[in-house]
């Protein structure tokens, strides 16, 4: 699996994944931007900015995916929240993106100075529940109807990472900081 920022040759594919339904699954907010909108955020900042951002998941043979996104979920929080998406089922239980949270959370307590980074999971969502627990978040509660899909305000789980917390895919022995180089 590869993280990589969005190249202008992928904004097609990315454009099409995001406007089709089926593939968001149950559980993926289901409102879609124009394809001038989409095709404008790009052109303007490549979607990579100092508080928000997007980035390809690639699978081993160069196929896109899907896409994980951190971006400021309110104001005056000192967090960041991360937003995740594969774009088709045989890239399911293959580890991608448990490894993109892992790779992204890395990059975000290394470049930026936010405290706390968060998952908003829907309860039903078992496979994203799997995956911040094996990335090491905290469920600290339940948000009542905090989140509209499928015609519904649905409530959502809220997990926790904060840059003190250990990341248990560093092992134990290496705390909460990565590995220096040998």
């Amino acid at each position: 699996m590869n993280l990589r920022q969005v190249r202008e040759a992928d904004v097609d594919a990315l454009y099409d994944a995001h406007t089709n339904i089926r593939n968001r699954g149950a559980f993926f907010p289901l409102g879609v931007m124009s394809q001038t909108d989409f095709r404008g955020e790009f052109a303007k900042h490549g979607f990579w900015q100092k508080s928000e951002g997007m980035l390809v998941i690639e699978s081993p043979d160069g196929e896109i995916a899907g896409h994980i996104e951190f971006f400021r979920p309110v104001s005056y929080w000192d967090a960041f929240e991360l937003s995740y998406q594969l774009y088709s089922d045989q890239h399911a239980g293959r580890g991608f993106v448990t490894e993109a949270v892992q790779l992204l959370v890395d990059y975000l307590f290394a470049t930026k100075k936010e405290h706390r980074i968060h998952l908003v999971i829907v309860p039903e969502n078992s496979p994203s529940r799997r995956i911040a627990e094996k990335c090491g978040f905290v469920l600290e509660g339940t948000v009542r109807g905090a989140f509209f899909n499928d015609g519904r305000n649905q409530d959502v789980l809220l997990y926790s990472l904060l840059r003190t917390d250990p990341r248990p895919w560093h092992g134990a022995a290496a705390g909460n900081a990565p590995s220096p180089a040998t």
